[in-house]
């Protein structure tokens, strides 16, 4: 059975029980303590929380997910990937634990000419928690017999969150593989042999403390029960066509054996390739549908790690000895069997393809660039004597030239030097944790979210947004927070977080800044409000400071938004909307929004495109938004059920979170159409004026248009306009002559530096008669060590070899210039074929000089060259190269 037919039967049958059909939501999560999602159930956590009433009784999914914890494990065993699909069955205090066991055996057993899964009744085995009777009793029920229902305790069968709130027990089913594959006695014996494949959460009980998964206090039951179910569908697919792992299920396998046809090997045949045929097998489709879910390859965040599994893929494909691009191979693989059933792969596969050669191309570049500077790294290490490259080295090469550490390892083991792991891994935590703490301070305030969700859970229901009607609005303090800590009071010059009952303060989101404005309270105290977030969804915290009185819990309050700040922020969220339509008119519909800051007076919007974007198409896009915005399109705003926006025709965006019901803002009709929870213009008029300020790649596939907008924009204009009335004074020609007589100056001025660097030249060479005449001798070798001051690392390459032929070859010389160009120290020995016969290299030489300058060198025997940081150490670095060559004649070195 394909897995996408496993796929269709799930969702056919729980809709047939009742259920709601949710598609997938996206990759990448909008929980602010989640880069991605992670698990079916991770879409519905507001409402398995009852931190927002669920729109529906019952739901069910086919989730993407990805976990990338343990990506580098993935392809050494055939249970590790990265990206994988969990069906889920849900039902918020609706249906529990009879319906959900009565309908998960049904599925399963149900046979397959009969539209079930088709798994022999014999061969399934279940467990519950320990002291849970009724489900086992349940299980007998639908026909399971006793023996093959076993208790377990806490640590596998109960589930919890990690913090106060929901929790219940859970059970679990497994498919026997038989004895081939274990021993006999059921999960608790083996579970190899015994296979889990569904999940059964019964969220009952309301959990006061957890201090760990097995330690934690019951307080009661939950008002509402609800149901979480998984059941992962590839570990499924492999059972239901006969294979022994994912890595060979209909949607993995093409890739795999494609990466084998590439390479000429066999899969089966040698372990290290197997384990490189499985990361490029699972890397390709998890890059496949990352970016077919928005993201681009990037430093940071979820762009980070598509990078990095692009580059491991590419990476394990040079190891299988494939040189040329792979992507081009591998990835309609990949798409041709995903896309049956995500079908959207197929028709943006275009923008796919190029975002990911793109990034190929990238890394294989930086191979050669960050090769180089691997190579000298390592002669550095063995010019101080040392064994091991450097964590901070390693970091670097990581950091700045993506080289993956692995990689780094393997290089580092071919040139007989190995790595300060320990040392690179604490200082990618370092970074990792830095990066965290900053995502959190943004949200929360470093605040753990738990304070959050119970203010949320205290209140009578979410916080109510007026901001699209109103930039006042009468509301009531529910909550004041100090340091994530209510409080019943805060008294003037106190920072605070306020949560009000109602709210016109639009709270930071898809791009989106966060209102300013003035919290007034019955009692007197003012409120600064200078932030505004949602770290869970339905409570808007207001983040500022006490300015006078004293601010208490409970109180009445007068919210005011700063409305001359509102109106700047959505004249730009407006532009941006027009940006996007028109970006998208002059390069196609794959140069979709992967992005966006909008801002008072100013906008950034970053889209998906791989080739680089001409100045003329720029100002051709400045142009055509201008007259849309001249054209006083209409501005609206329509809530409607989200498939139907989709029918219609609305976009929606990556990375942004979007619920059963959407919000689409139409330009024009239906000239520009996007799902949107920003604030806007009523007309495009009403926005005045774009002016594109900058426009270039900010990686690879991705671009960053920044404007101003408004009368950001009309200053910007006139500080323009006055700056070419002031150079068409200075240089005596019109504004339309400006390029060109510009153009002429600076080609003047090149000239002129270039015979300034000629005659400077000159005097260098002319130095070589004088400078060969007295060499110094060391222990038998004719040195000459001198410092030439300013000059190009050509002239002193030059003036080395043209001394060293003037030394003649009667007996061993050594010639060591160094000078400085462009402030930094280089440094260029030569040596004869003599003083090389008596064992003194250039190359040598050279790497400990530059190792005083504070920089890396390397070359041949007869010629070196090298550079480094700090010039004042260029006299030292001669001298060192003198001690050296005595040190290797006398046998001291």
């Amino acid at each position: 059975m394909q897995t996408a037919e496993i796929r269709r039967r799930w969702l056919d049958f729980f809709e047939r029980k009742g259920h709601t059909v949710v598609p997938s939501a996206s990759l990448v999560s909008s929980d602010p303590s989640l880069m991605f999602t992670v698990a079916g159930m991770v879409p519905f956590i507001p409402y398995l929380t009852a931190q927002v009433p669920a729109p529906y009784e019952r739901a069910t999914s086919v989730q993407k997910c990805l976990r990338t914890l343990d990506i580098e494990e993935v392809g050494k065993t055939t249970r590790h990937g990265t990206f994988f699909q969990m069906n889920g069955n849900f039902s918020f205090g609706d249906y529990f634990k009879r319906e959900a066991i009565a309908f998960a055996w049904e599925l399963l057993t149900t046979p397959e000419a009969e539209g079930g899964l088709g798994f022999d009744p014999q061969r399934l085995w279940t467990t519950v928690y320990l002291d849970d009777d009724e489900a086992f009793q349940l299980w007998r029920e639908v026909g399971v017999p006793a023996e093959r229902i076993q208790r377990r305790g806490k640590a596998d069968n109960y589930w919890n969150t990690g913090q106060p709130g929901p929790g219940g027990p859970c059970s679990e089913i497994y498919f026997d593989r038989g004895p081939r594959y274990g021993a006999d006695g059921g999960p608790e014996a083996d579970e190899d042999r015994y296979l889990e494949i569904w999940n059964l959460v019964f969220m009952q009980h309301q959990l006061s403390a957890v201090r760990s998964k097995t330690d934690f206090d019951i307080a009661g039951d939950l008002p509402a029960k609800n149901i979480d179910t998984g059941m992962g569908l590839e570990r499924v697919a492999f059972l239901k066509q006969g294979v022994d792992n994912m890595y060979e299920i209909d949607e993995v396998r093409p890739v795999l054996d494609k990466a084998a046809e590439l390479s000429g090997k066999r899969y089966g045949a040698v372990h290290e390739d197997d384990v490189r045929m499985r990361v490029v097998a699972d890397h390709v489709r998890s890059a496949l549908m990352l970016i077919g879910d928005g993201v681009t390859p990037g430093n940071e965040g979820a762009g980070y790690v598509l990078r990095r599994l692009i580059r491991r893929a590419v990476r394990a494909m040079r190891l299988l000895g494939v040189e040329e691009p792979a992507l081009p191979h591998l990835l309609p693989a990949s798409m041709e069997v995903m896309s049956a059933s995500y079908p959207e792969l197929r028709t943006g596969f275009e923008r796919i393809s190029r975002v990911a050669h793109a990034e190929e191309d990238a890394f294989r570049r930086t191979l050669v660039s960050g090769t180089t500077i691997f190579e000298t790294a390592v002669a550095a290490t063995k010019a101080s004597g040392g064994t091991a490259l450097s964590g901070e080295r390693a970091f670097a090469l990581h950091d700045t030239y993506g080289f993956p550490i692995d990689l780094t390892l393997e290089m580092a083991a071919e040139a007989g030097v190995s790595v300060d792991e320990a040392g690179f891994r604490a200082l990618m935590a370092e970074q990792v944790g830095r990066a965290k703490a900053d995502a959190r301070a943004k949200k929360t305030g470093g605040v753990d979210l738990s304070s959050y969700r119970t203010t949320l859970e205290g209140m009578p229901g979410p916080v109510v947004f007026t901001g699209y009607e109103h930039a006042t609005g009468e509301a009531r303090v529910v909550v004041v927070l100090q340091g994530g800590v209510s409080t019943p009071s805060a008294p003037a010059g106190t920072d605070v977080e306020v949560v009000l009952d109602r709210t016109p303060f639009y709270a930071e989101g898809g791009g989106q800044l966060a209102d300013h404005g003035t919290i007034t309270t019955a009692s007197g105290a003012v409120v600064r409000v200078d932030d505004v977030q949602q770290p869970v969804r339905g409570l808007y915290v207001h983040k500022g400071t006490v300015t006078g009185g004293e601010l208490l819990a409970g109180d009445a309050a007068h919210a005011e938004v700063d409305a001359q700040r509102r109106r700047a922020v959505s004249r730009a969220h407006t532009a941006t909307h027009l940006v996007h339509q028109v970006v998208r008119e002059h390069l196609g519909d794959t140069a979709t929004q992967a992005g966006s800051e909008n801002a008072p007076g100013r906008l950034r919007f970053d889209y998906s495109a791989t080739g680089q974007v001409g100045a003329d198409v720029v100002r051709q896009i400045e142009g055509v938004v201008n007259e849309r915005i001249a054209d006083d399109l209409e501005v609206g705003a329509t809530v409607m059920d989200r498939q139907a926006a989709l029918d219609f025709g609305a976009m929606a965006l990556f990375g942004e979170k979007y619920g059963d019901r959407v919000r689409v803002v139409t330009i024009g009709g239906d000239w520009s159409k996007e799902l949107c929870g920003g604030t806007h213009t009523l007309t495009s008029q009403q926005v005045g004026l774009v002016s594109i300020v900058s426009e270039g790649s900010i990686g690879s596939g991705a671009r960053r248009i920044e404007a101003l907008v408004g009368t950001d924009a009309y200053d910007f204009l006139t500080r323009e306009h006055l700056l070419v009335n002031q150079l068409t004074d200075v240089v005596k020609a019109r504004p339309e002559e400006l390029p060109e007589r510009v153009g002429s100056l600076l080609t003047r001025l090149r000239d002129a530096e270039k015979e300034i660097a000629r005659l400077r030249a000159g005097q260098v060479l002319a130095l070589a008669p004088r400078i060969a005449a007295s060499p110094e001798d060391v222990f038998g070798v004719s040195v000459v060590a001198h410092d030439a001051g300013q000059a190009s690392a050509e002239d002193l390459r030059t003036l080395a070899l043209d001394v060293r032929a003037r030394l003649g070859g009667e007996r061993p010389s050594v010639v060591a210039v160094a000078g400085v160009a462009k402030d930094r120290p280089v440094v260029v020995v030569a040596t004869n074929e003599e003083a090389r016969r008596w064992g003194v290299k250039a190359g040598e030489l050279v790497r400990g000089a530059a190792g005083t300058l504070g920089g890396g060198g390397g070359g041949k025997d007869d010629v070196a060259q090298g550079g480094g940081q700090d010039p004042a150490k260029v006299g030292e670095a001669l001298a060192g190269v003198r001690d050296a060559v005595g040190r290797r004649v006398t046998g001291s070195a």
